[in-house]
């Protein structure tokens, strides 16, 4: 795409979002079906990224963001919810808000077997843990969803989480060397 074009792709709605709405902490474990948007948010002075070691510290980021009156987004893949669970309670118990965005795994076209189990189950682990889920299939409804899930979040203090399907960030596709 060539600089002096329009940006169309949902990643940049999602970062005017985030500018928009004053997220200023963005955390995340590196993935692929994010890429774009985080790049942009790491060239932004006004966002600060964190790169996790593990999805679960995101959410205490997000707690300690919310108690110093910053708000925060952490962004995951699927598989990442399953590292969350324990965590999940400490904004349910405290009241606090929680923007979650998560990259789906598991689904149409997926090519590695071990995604299937937890991309099967997020949807419902994130429910049973008390955080509202909005999934999204096509890109014109990434940044409504985006915006209302961010205003439900903060204004509230209820943990939500963006499912992007895998359909809309695309399957991953390896191929072996020796084909």
């Amino acid at each position: 795409m060539s600089d002096s074009l329009p940006n169309t792709h949902w990643s940049d709605g999602v970062h005017a979002l985030f500018r928009a709405h004053r997220i200023n902490i963005v955390s995340f474990v590196p993935d692929g079906g994010m890429k774009r948007l985080l790049e942009l948010c790491e060239r932004d002075a006004a966002i600060h990224t964190v790169t996790l070691t593990t999805e679960q510290e995101g959410i205490a980021l997000a707690a300690g963001a919310f108690l110093g009156g910053t708000r925060a987004a952490v962004l995951m893949q699927s598989s990442g919810v399953g590292n969350c669970v324990n965590m999940l309670s400490l904004p349910r118990v405290c009241n606090m808000p929680l923007l979650l965005l998560v990259t789906m795994r598991g689904e149409w076209g997926e090519f590695n077997p071990w995604q299937v189990p937890m991309g099967s189950g997020t949807q419902v682990v994130l429910e049973a843990s008390g955080v509202i889920t909005y999934r999204v299939q096509t890109p014109q409804d990434v940044v409504p969803t985006v915006d209302a899930a961010i205003e439900f979040a903060f204004a509230s203090r209820q943990r939500v989480a963006v499912l992007l399907a895998q359909k809309l960030i695309g399957a991953k596709n390896f191929v072996r060397g020796d084909q």
